[in-house]
Parts: C-alpha cells; sequence; structure tokens
C-alpha cells in the first residue's frame, strides 16, 4: 500500500537537497544538473545506507518517484524539440557536419570497442549486441541543453565558435537519437508482439512530420484570434505530445522519441509568440519541480559504496574511452575543416559535455536491461565528471577576454561597421628624430588591411600653473611646430598606403599619462622605443602584441626599417620561446622589403624556413649574418639581441603561414 504521506515527505527532501545542491553548483561555476545528481546519490545507498535510505527512499516509493520524474522527462523533451533551432544546422553548413561526424563516429566506434570487451561481466549473450551498441551511443552523447546553457551563461552564442558548437551538437543530438532508437527497437523487441511495433516507428515519423505538423499549424492563427495561450489551445498541446509519447513507448521505442518529436514539429513560422508563451508555461513546472526529480531519481539508482578496485578500473577505462574519444574525434574534424587551433579545442571541450542527455540515455539502458546497476553508476560519474571537466577547460582554452574580444568583432560585424588594425606607435621627444619608427610603424601595418596608425606624442610643460604672458604662448608655438612635424611624418605614413592620424597634447606627467593613452586607443599592435617614458608600464598594461625599438641605432638609420631593394641586408629572427608572433613580425619585414629571410633557433627554425620556402619565401635557417635586421623575442628581460623585441598578444592563435604570406604579397594584376 502507497504510504501517501512517505511520498510527501520524500517529495519534500527530493526538491529541497536538489534546489541547494543545485545552487551550490552553480556558484562553483558547474550546471545545476551535476548538483541534483549529486543530490540523488548522496540520498541513495551510497551515503544513507541501506537502512536510512530504504526507509525514506524503499522499493514502495521509487515507482511514484519515478512516474513524477518521467512526466517531468516528457515536458523537458518536448521543450528540448521545441526550442531546437533547425536553422543552426543549416546556417553552418558544412564544418558543423563534419565535426558532428567526427565527435560521433570516433567515440562511437571506441565505446563499441570497450562494451566488447566488457561484455561477458555484465550482460548475456543474447544482450550483447544492444549492449554494444548502447555503449557506443552513450559514449557519442552531447548534452545540447546543457551546452546550449554554458555557451549562454558566458555569451558565447553570440560568436561564431558558439553557433558553430550549438549547430554541430544538434546534429550529434540526432545521430545519438538515432542509435538509441535502434538499440531500444532490439532490446525491447524480445517477443512476436514487439517485433511488429517496432516497424510502426517509420510510419510514425511520416505521421508526424506530414499529417501532424500541418495541423499543428493551425495553432497559430487560433491563437492571434484569442490573443493569448487559452486552456483550451494548451490542453490539445498537452494532449498530443502525451500521446505522441504514449505512442512510440508502446511501440517500444520509449516515451522520450515521442515528446521530442512533437516537439520538433511544432509551428515554427510566425508562432514565435505562441512558442514563448507555451515555453513560459511548461519550463516553470518542468524545470523548477519535475526535472530535478529526474535527476535526483536517477541519483539514486546509482551505489558506489558497491564498488570495488575492479570496478574502478573499469572507470579509468571509461573515462579514458569518453573524454579522449570526444576530444580526439572532435578536435581533429574540427581541423579538418580548417578551424583554427585555439576554437577546435574549445568545440572539442564543449561537445564532450555529456550531463543531461547522457543521463536520460543511461536511465534508457537501465531500464530496458540493456545497463546493470554497477556500470549503470559507472556511466552516471563519467556524465559528472565530463560535464563538470567543461567550465574550467574552456575558461583555460578560450579565456573570458578572448571571448569579450570575439563578441565586439562580431556586434561591429552586425552593425556592418569593418573594423581597422590598429597600430600605434609613440613618438617620443623631437619628431623628426623619429621618421624611421614612423617608417617601420607603416611597413608593419600594411600586415593587414584595413589598418589605420595612430602616432601618439605627448608633450612635457612644467608641473606649475601656465598663467598667460608667463610662457604659454611659447608652449602652443612648440605644440604648433610639434604638430606639423607629425603631420609631416604621418603624411609619409599615408603615402605607403595607411590611414594615419596624431595625438598630441601637453601633459604633466609623460610617464603616467602614456600607458592611460596606449590602453585607451585599443591597439591591435603598439611600436615604441625601449627607452619611451613609462615604458615598463605600457607594456605591461597592453594585451595586444607589441613590437619594440631596443636598438639604439635603429630609429636614426632609415636603412633598418625602410623597405629596401634587393640588395639590402637580410631580415633575421631568433624564433623559439617566442612563438608565431616574432617570426611574423620578421616575415612582414622580409616580404615587404624584399629581404632575404633567416630563420635562427635550432630544429623548429629549420622546419619553419622549409615551410616558409615552400610558400615562395626567400627563407633559409642557419647563424644571424653580420649586418642583418635582428628581430627578437621579448622575454621580459635586458636584452641586446635583436633591434626588435616582439612580446606576443595575449592569448594569441597560431599564424597561418600559408594566409600569412599571401596577404603580405601585392595581387597579381590581370592581363
Amino acid at each position: 500500500m502507497l504510504h501517501v504521506d512517505l511520498l510527501l515527505l520524500d517529495l519534500v527532501i527530493v526538491l529541497t537537497a536538489a534546489r541547494l545542491l543545485g545552487a551550490v553548483a552553480r556558484r562553483l561555476g558547474q550546471p545545476p544538473v551535476i548538483g541534483e545528481i549529486v543530490a540523488g546519490i548522496l540520498l541513495g545507498p551510497t551515503l544513507l545506507g541501506p537502512l536510512l535510505g530504504d526507509e525514506l527512499f524503499g522499493a514502495e516509493m521509487r515507482p511514484p518517484l519515478q512516474a513524477l520524474a518521467n512526466v517531468g522527462l516528457v515536458l523537458f523533451m518536448f521543450v528540448v524539440g521545441l526550442e531546437l533551432d533547425q536553422k543552426l544546422v543549416r546556417g553552418k553548413g558544412r564544418v558543423a557536419m563534419t565535426v558532428a561526424l567526427g565527435s560521433t563516429v570516433v567515440p562511437f566506434i571506441l565505446g563499441c570497442v570497450l562494451a566488447l570487451g566488457i561484455a561477458g561481466d555484465h550482460v548475456g549473450g543474447d544482450r550483447t549486441l544492444p549492449f554494444v551498441l548502447f555503449m557506443g551511443a552513450a559514449m557519442a552523447a552531447t548534452a545540447f541543453p546543457v551546452l546550449a546553457r554554458i555557451l549562454t551563461d558566458r555569451g558565447m552564442q553570440r560568436i561564431s565558435l558558439g553557433g558553430l558548437s550549438l549547430a554541430a551538437a544538434a546534429v550529434i543530438d540526432v545521430l545519438a537519437w538515432t542509435v538509441l532508437a535502434v538499440v531500444v527497437g532490439i532490446a525491447g523487441a524480445g517477443d512476436a508482439e514487439g517485433q511488429w511495433k517496432v516497424l510502426l516507428a517509420v510510419p510514425y515519423a511520416l505521421v508526424m512530420f506530414l499529417v501532424v505538423r500541418p495541423l499543428l499549424a493551425r495553432l497559430v492563427p487560433a491563437h492571434e484570434k484569442a490573443g493569448r495561450l487559452t486552456p483550451g489551445l494548451l490542453s490539445l498541446v498537452l494532449i498530443g505530445l502525451i500521446g505522441s509519447a504514449w505512442a512510440t513507448e508502446w511501440m517500444h521505442v520509449h516515451f522520450i522519441f515521442g515528446a521530442f518529436v512533437f516537439g520538433a514539429v511544432m509551428p515554427r513560422e510566425g508562432a514565435e509568440r505562441l512558442n514563448h508563451e507555451i515555453l513560459e508555461r511548461l519550463e516553470q513546472l518542468a524545470v523548477l519541480l519535475l526535472l530535478p526529480m529526474f535527476f535526483v531519481v536517477a541519483g539514486l539508482n546509482v551505489d558506489l559504496r558497491a564498488l570495488d578496485l575492479s570496478s574502478l578500473g573499469t572507470l579509468a577505462v571509461i573515462l579514458a574511452v569518453a573524454v579522449g574519444g570526444k576530444l580526439f574525434g572532435s578536435y581533429a574534424a574540427a581541423r579538418a575543416g580548417r578551424l583554427p587551433n585555439r576554437q577546435s579545442w574549445a568545440m572539442a571541450i564543449l561537445l564532450n559535455t555529456r550531463g543531461l542527455t547522457e543521463i536520460v540515455i543511461l536511465t534508457v539502458g537501465l531500464q530496458k536491461g540493456v545497463l546493470d546497476n554497477e556500470l549503470y553508476s559507472l556511466m552516471v560519474v563519467m556524465a559528472l565528471v565530463t560535464t563538470a571537466m567543461t567550465g574550467p577547460l574552456l575558461r583555460r582554452v578560450y579565456p573570458d577576454r578572448r571571448v569579450a574580444r570575439d563578441i565586439a568583432e562580431a556586434e561591429r560585424a552586425a552593425l556592418g561597421v569593418t573594423a581597422a588594425h590598429r597600430v600605434l606607435t609613440v613618438v617620443p621627444g623631437s619628431p623628426t628624430e623619429h621618421a624611421a619608427l614612423v617608417d617601420l610603424t607603416a611597413t608593419l601595418a600594411l600586415a593587414t588591411s584595413p589598418s589605420e596608425v595612430v602616432l601618439a606624442h605627448l608633450r612635457p610643460y612644467p608641473r606649475g600653473r601656465l598663467e598667460v604672458g608667463s610662457g604659454l604662448s611659447s608652449e602652443l608655438a612648440e605644440l604648433a611646430e610639434t604638430l606639423h612635424e607629425l603631420e609631416s611624418l604621418a603624411a609619409a605614413a599615408r603615402a605607403r598606403g595607411t590611414e594615419t592620424r596624431v595625438v598630441s597634447r601637453f601633459s604633466a606627467d609623460v610617464a603616467a599619462e602614456l600607458p592611460e593613452l596606449v590602453t585607451g586607443a585599443q591597439p591591435d599592435l603598439v611600436v615604441l622605443p625601449a627607452g619611451v617614458p613609462g615604458y615598463a608600464e605600457i607594456r605591461a598594461a597592453a594585451t595586444c602584441r607589441v613590437v619594440t625599438v631596443s636598438s639604439p641605432d635603429l630609429s636614426d638609420s632609415p636603412d633598418h626599417a625602410e623597405p629596401a631593394g634587393p640588395g639590402a641586408g637580410p631580415v633575421a629572427v631568433r624564433h623559439g620561446t617566442g612563438g608565431d608572433a616574432t617570426a611574423h613580425v620578421a616575415l612582414t619585414l622580409a616580404l615587404l622589403g624584399d629581404r632575404p629571410l633567416v630563420v635562427a633557433g635550432g630544429n623548429r627554425a629549420s622546419a619553419l624556413a622549409q615551410r616558409l620556402a615552400r610558400l615562395g619565401v626567400a627563407a633559409t635557417s642557419g647563424v644571424v649574418p653580420p649586418g642583418a635586421l635582428v628581430v627578437a623575442p621579448d622575454t621580459g628581460a635586458a636584452s641586446a639581441d635583436g633591434h626588435l623585441l616582439v612580446r606576443a598578444e595575449q592569448d594569441p592563435d597560431p599564424v597561418d603561414w600559408a594566409a600569412a604570406v599571401s596577404a603580405l604579397r601585392p595581387p597579381v594584376p590581370r592581363p
């Protein structure tokens, strides 16, 4: 007999634990689902043990709790299907499909191989095929809703990486659910009745998309006529939803597919307000009440106390296959789709998120008898680990400042604003002495198009108060002369093909104000002499690439900076710990100055020289020749090893050398 008082007490305990631990998980930067599953594990036999655990959540209480959890799952899968933007797949095209296939096929194959190795310990002979396919599907899954939440929390859905990840995850979801439907069909078709029912899955899908979808489209004019979501309209949606879930469960294809498909066939065109009101009604009930119940109930089935050392070994193998398969498959596919290295790793980490979808899949496997309790517990732990590692790894590979930079670029692109590559140089003292410095800046600006040069100059004046008639007129005359000299340098830079503007003013403390000026200009590249006032502060404050003119004679000798003819001395680069930024600056000076390039620094230098040579650059490796313009990495310590010292920007991407060489060469005129 069902004890209603105990059921109500269980509901209070479950919902309280889910809310508390969900909030703790959110405070720790994790999805709330992590806390909700942990709450279920703590309420189950793992912590409470068989005595108290069986008293509160015994065999008599599990069925009603599971029933409520299943209702929550029906509503949630409908919400997932309704919110799934089908344009994501169409909008991102081939790259999303390539990444999705790599992120699915590699872990699926590895999961099947693992399943074959452990099948003898967990399933009987007649269950081997569904078990193997199920393990492959479980390893290949990606939690689309949790992934969307992670991207939304960081604002990454507004950048191309976020959109591409969502598109790939949408494809993975479709593939995973398809495989799971096959597995459930095989596992549930144990008798003659089950076999013929499974065959109805295809006609069911056709009816849903060809018949039910046009009928549901009639909800839109009815909603517009009523002006709101009436109880009658919501009742029709719920009746159709539950009927679709019942149909797939009756066909032995599990009710989650019916709920998901019904959400997917809901009208989209002109139904934004209708769908928003439906989500507003159902999400609160599903997400706040019933869905946490599902995850807690899933955790109640986990018994970590029953695991032994051999189980820990199996868990280690499961984690290695799950994490390694997802990361390697996704990364390799992203690189094959020509995504940059950093974005490829970020996508691989995002697609390794399993969380919510994985728990649903595992619960289906447990209910259908494909998984035993031990393996179910291990796989739940794997889902928790892979979901929990996503946030910290993503912040390390793709930091918040990188996301902010991408968002700003996306917003400019949305407004139709083409952001110029801004190169700022600090011109100290008398501008006439720094013609070569400005010319060097203009040369480096030509590496990116469109670009602009900013000449920054602060003129000191006495700290005492300036009074009219006591020196102000002479100061203004000197400033006017300085502006004239700066404009002459700017005109020479403009003649090189770069937009150039001048920023010049009085300053009571040049060393203090220059870093503020540089930071406020938001440059993409800073060029400055080593002895400029406030040099250390400027270098520390700049997050972009910084080129330091360290050799005193560089700014005095135009031969070092001006584009020279074929007979000019070579450009040499010390390639090693400085990454690609140093070599990129050297390549820019070499190609735009029509100079040979010498790469020094061991095996990496030799490999880079060979690669550039294959791209048609006059590049060799070896020792730095006499008379060369030397470009060296800026290590932060005093160095006389280079005329130019280069410090890479924060979070730099590797240079695409083929694209860099192509950008630096003038276009070939058409005959």
